[in-house]
């Protein structure tokens, strides 16, 4: 990415009361808000966090909008994964660039764009049509429809089963994602890594069982809260509010089957 903003990019203005309003700059084009306009020429070409000042004398701060950001403000069907969980995915899965992932359901796409910007490359299962658009469609719009190259979705239930095979990682956002866990023990090579992200606990003990008795070990579940905190000067506490459990995550490594031998028994004390 270049570190001037260009033609096609989305930026934030920001106001002096933190108002922040998401723009796609064009040639030609501009931005009118209460204080004026801006014209889209004067901010292409200028590094981000530059003020800008609008025809009435209004100062925006333009910047580049996070992933994190964007995510909750672009449009969906299907409720996203919280920003708060997707971090973490990413480290337990142990998304790298070149990793074959497996991905169902695919949702409005957020999950699918942290992977894919970190180098992944995906094989999805949705099974709407409106999903599986909205989801290609806010790829390509927020990382750049070369991104579409290393995204694959496909309009199938993963409860059916799973065509392709030797994947580096099986991430599941399913009701049920128990019912995939047969299918992605054979998709997936041995060592790799199994994460079904489930809102409730019930759906926890079911994925744990399954993974138990098709190959998986190492299991583990966690979740992860966010709370900010208020500073201002001498006054500092946590915020009132916070974002608390959204879901649980689950992962697992598919393995090869324990030996049948038994443990090498402690050697004599004539053989020490």
């Amino acid at each position: 990415m270049s570190r001037n903003l260009a033609a096609g990019e989305i930026v934030q203005f920001v106001d002096i009361k933190d108002r922040r309003y998401s723009v796609t700059l064009e040639d030609g084009k501009e931005f009118h808000s209460h204080a004026g306009l801006i014209r889209h020429d004067d901010v292409i070409g200028q590094p981000e966090g530059r003020y800008i000042q609008s025809t009435r004398g209004g100062s925006y701060l333009v910047i580049r909008p996070t992933l994190s950001e964007l995510i909750l403000k672009m449009p969906r069907g299907a409720q996203v994964i919280y920003p708060k969980d997707l971090g973490p995915i990413l480290m337990i899965a142990d998304i790298f660039p070149g990793a074959r992932v497996f991905e169902s359901g695919v949702g409005s796409g957020a999950l699918s764009m942290t992977m894919l910007r970190a180098g992944a490359e995906i094989t999805g299962y949705e099974l709407r049509e409106d999903f599986a658009e909205r989801a290609q469609k806010n790829v390509s719009e927020i990382l750049g429809a070369g991104a579409l190259d290393r995204y694959d979705v496909q309009l199938r239930s993963a409860y059916d089963g799973i065509d392709e095979s030797d994947f580096d990682r099986v991430v599941l956002d399913l009701p049920e994602p128990w019912q995939v866990i047969p299918h992605a023990a054979k998709a997936l090579r041995t060592g790799g890594i199994f994460v079904a992200y489930t809102p409730s606990v019930m759906q926890v003990s079911k994925v744990r069982e399954s993974l138990k008795k098709h190959g998986f070990g190492m299991a583990n579940t966690t979740e992860f809260m966010q709370r900010g905190w208020y500073v201002e000067g001498q006054a500092v506490r946590p915020d009132h509010r916070m974002v608390g459990h959204t879901g649980f995550l689950t992962s697992a490594r598919k393995l090869e089957p324990k030996p049948t031998s038994t443990t090498p028994s402690e050697p004599s004390s004539e053989e020490e």
